[in-house]
């Protein structure tokens, strides 16, 4: 009977991760990427702007526009 006992507890245990970890995991992630996005958004669009600036107060043509 020990031995029935032992087995049936011994296959009742949970083995992987469940949907909710996953989606869990899923969420983690997607929140990691939004904000990185958000983050190096900021800093791309400061070098943009910045390169937009040089080139229109360097170049000869008056009617440069970087919109």
């Amino acid at each position: 009977m020990f031995r029935y006992l032992c087995k049936i507890t011994r296959t009742s245990k949970d083995r992987g991760a469940t949907a909710v970890e996953y989606a869990l995991m899923v969420a983690a992630i997607a929140a990691l990427i939004v904000g990185v996005v958000f983050g190096l958004g900021k800093i791309v669009l400061g070098a943009f702007t910045n390169t937009c600036s040089s080139l229109s107060s360097g170049a000869s043509i008056a009617s440069t526009s970087c919109s």
